[in-house]
């Protein structure tokens, strides 16, 4: 009797693993048979933003992002720098368009950060969008996020390009970005549901982010998970702007990798219960958006995923051979699908020499659950370098 319920939980658990596993396939098949909704603006004006930078111990990169912001083609924003732990930082600017926060005492959260900007707006913005302080801005960054605030949505995230691709590891990070930008944020938006947040490269309606995080408790990484939860929560879509680009740092060294997948390790497990949720919602209320956005937030990383399925397939070549084929052959599947995601995205060259990383990159991701517990206590700021090439985007 023990040996049957064994089983049986044992073939739910490999049928769960495998729906995981598939799903973002099975999701770009369906995209392909969904009528494609042009982006038209009823309005062409150009809503008023407050750009919001969170520093946090590190001010290296923000005059590069705040010259980045001042070349948008784009008139109606102010931008609001909190410079959190940054004594040494100092307004130079002398514009009317810069506005610098630093904070009396520490406040090591950027909620917070964020909050204390939306006190000091200068006016009344409708929206506001929230960049990192190790970003860079493309000029068509805020245009790009109009035409879908123009439309009615009332919360939009952007593209984030990898802005350094000089190691190895900063290739793994921006391919691993690739995958998830194809089918967690274009690909499910296309199908009905909501783009996934990033971060950064994000903005709202300055009323949707005050409903959403004003009474919440935020701590440590993942605001933008509790933020994405609030959104979906209160039946909002969250919209995929192709044309709103930032370029982002990547990790471009092992123990910078370590610590951050260990914040992001973390942040996966306390706020996977989001997920169930949201599933549980939308069977209630019969909404695909808020099942189908559910079922990613349970979805574990992607390294996780890929070893319980290997461990799997192992397992079943000692007892059942033919399932171990059917296992090895939605491996197939599922590199078929990943490479999908880098030929239909803009992917450097660089980022096809590095795949021969990939197992060393898997190990160090292993090596950052024995940290995940603990992350919220490592620093995971990044070197920064100002890169050109946002010049010819």
């Amino acid at each position: 009797m023990l040996f049957n319920w064994l089983y049986i939980l044992w073939i739910i658990f490999q049928i769960c693993v495998a729906i995981i596993l598939l799903f973002p396939l099975f999701s770009y098949i369906v995209y392909l048979f969904t009528k494609k909704k042009p982006v038209t603006n009823i309005e062409t004006k150009q809503n008023d933003y407050a750009v919001i930078i969170t520093a946090f111990k590190n001010s290296s990169n923000l005059n590069n992002v705040i010259d980045s912001l001042l070349k948008l083609n784009h008139n109606n924003y102010i931008i609001y720098v909190v410079a959190d732990g940054c004594p040494d930082y100092y307004d130079t600017y002398n514009n009317e368009k810069v506005v610098i926060i630093k904070p009396e005492i520490l406040l090591s959260n950027q909620v917070t950060s964020h909050f204390l900007a939306i006190q000091n707006f200068k006016r009344q913005h409708n929206l506001l969008t929230i960049i990192d302080s190790d970003n860079l801005v493309t000029p068509g960054y805020l245009t790009g996020l109009d035409s879908f605030f123009n439309m009615g949505y009332e919360a939009v995230q952007g593209v984030r390009k990898a802005k350094n691709l000089d190691t190895p590891y900063a290739c793994l990070d921006a391919m691993n970005e690739l995958y998830y930008l194809f089918y967690d944020r274009k690909i499910l938006f296309a199908i009905g549901s909501s783009s996934m947040l990033s971060g950064s490269g994000m903005a709202f309606t300055v009323k949707l982010f005050k409903e959403c995080m004003e009474k919440g408790n935020s701590t440590g990484a993942g605001f933008d998970k509790i933020l994405q939860k609030e959104i979906v929560r209160k039946g909002y879509r969250i919209a995929f702007a192709e044309d709103a680009i930032i370029l982002d740092e990547k990790t471009a060294r092992p123990d910078q990798l370590i610590k951050q997948r260990a914040r992001w390790n973390n942040t996966w497990f306390r706020y996977y219960k989001f997920g169930i949720y949201l599933m549980g919602q939308g069977i209630r209320k019969a909404k695909i958006n808020r099942f189908l956005f559910g079922f990613i937030l349970t979805r574990p990383p992607l390294f996780i995923l890929l070893i319980f399925s290997f461990i799997i397939m192992l397992i079943n070549l000692f007892f059942d051979v033919n399932a171990a084929i059917t296992w090895a052959f939605m491996l197939l599947l599922f590199l078929t699908g990943f490479f999908l995601a880098l030929k239909k995205s803009d992917t450097d060259e660089r980022i096809y020499k590095s795949i021969v990383h990939v197992p060393k990159f898997i190990v160090l991701q292993i090596f950052s659950l024995f940290k995940a517990k603990k992350a919220n206590e490592y620093s995971v700021a990044t070197e920064h370098s100002y890169n050109k090439e946002i010049d010819k985007i």
